[in-house]
């Protein structure tokens, strides 16, 4: 749930991940916005995002419980019983904001299996979660980190020149 508040942060819309997103809201019986719009959600989700990594107070995840309120029940709909946080059939930006609002309000209360990270590439400023064992984890992607490693590389080889 929380790579689903990175995904919207970092890109607007929840279809970037394609067939993975599409199977999630299919299980959910949501239908995602014809447009993937999301109006405001993003831009709330990202400043969340931005407020939990700096360890600021988390006003933007106070907001989305406010616009989202979660409606938590347990659901059994694989075989075993667990939390839901909307529900089935939800329209799309209510489901994916009160699901996000529940799970950084967690987050923001020291959840300690999630940890919340800033891309450490330059310009980049994507979100990510680091699962890395020692949860050391700085770039968003393989790209940024490479990116980064041959910038340093050749800075340095400028300089010994």
């Amino acid at each position: 749930m929380t790579r689903l508040a990175v995904e919207l942060a970092n890109t607007g819309t929840l279809n970037q991940d394609g067939e993975l997103v599409a199977a999630f809201f299919a299980e959910h019986e949501i239908t995602p916005p014809p447009d993937g719009e999301y109006g405001d959600l993003p831009d709330l989700v990202r400043t969340a995002l931005a407020q939990s990594v700096d360890g600021a107070a988390p006003d933007a995840v106070h907001r989305l419980l406010r616009d989202y309120p979660p409606d938590m029940h347990l659901s059994d709909h694989d075989g075993g019983w667990h939390i839901h946080f909307s529900r089935n059939g939800t329209p799309a930006k209510r489901w994916a904001g009160q699901l996000i609002a529940a799970k950084l309000a967690l987050v923001a209360a020291g959840d300690p299996a999630v940890t919340l990270g800033r891309c450490a590439a330059a310009g980049c400023g994507n979100y990510f979660v680091d699962q890395s064992r020692n949860r050391t984890r700085r770039f968003c992607s393989n790209a940024c980190a490479s990116r980064t490693t041959v910038a340093a590389y050749r800075a340095r080889a400028a300089k010994n020149s």
